[in-house]
């Protein structure tokens, strides 16, 4: 091999093994400080956009849960009142219910309602969410006390 050869291989090299430890800094740095969110349009240099309102409480009928409660797990005792919604479960900043679990990721999981029923739903999860015993692949209707696990962490649905 000439010289010049030699040289174009290992500044190749060079440049792929900078593109590996980059994208190694970048997936560290989505797990340590969660995902990027994006500013809305009309945001200018930091302003931040007014904040939503909340919702307005609604009476919910006597059978309806009213919290989502962490049952074990690193989190245990946490609650979350249903009252805002849908509600993210994970380890990212955005986070309705923040987990310190390492099995769960940033976005690990969602439950939502569409007025009459709860549903969980999976976000893409490297773990897996589970209800029951069952592996959640799309959105699943819950009900009240069944167990919910993401990574170490349970979670259900109380009055």
């Amino acid at each position: 091999m000439d010289e010049l050869t030699l040289t174009l291989i290992k500044l190749g090299f060079l440049a792929v093994l900078w593109l590996f430890v980059l994208s190694a800094v970048s997936v560290i740095r989505s797990d340590i400080f969660g995902a990027r969110v994006e500013t809305p349009r009309g945001a200018k240099n930091g302003a931040a956009a007014k904040p939503a309102k909340p919702p307005k409480p609604r009476r919910r009928p006597r059978g309806e849960p009213t919290s989502l409660i962490v049952t074990d797990g690193p989190n245990a005792g946490q609650v979350v009142s249903l009252e805002v919604q849908p509600i993210l479960m994970g380890r990212g900043s955005d986070a309705a219910l923040r987990l310190d679990d390492d099995y769960v990721s940033t976005r690990h999981a969602r439950i939502a309602t569409n007025g009459e029923q709860w549903f969980v739903e999976d976000l893409g999860s490297t773990n897996g969410t589970y209800l029951g015993s069952q592996r959640v692949t799309s959105p699943t209707p819950i009900a009240v006390g069944t167990p919910v696990r993401l990574g170490k962490t349970v979670v259900e649905l109380r009055k």
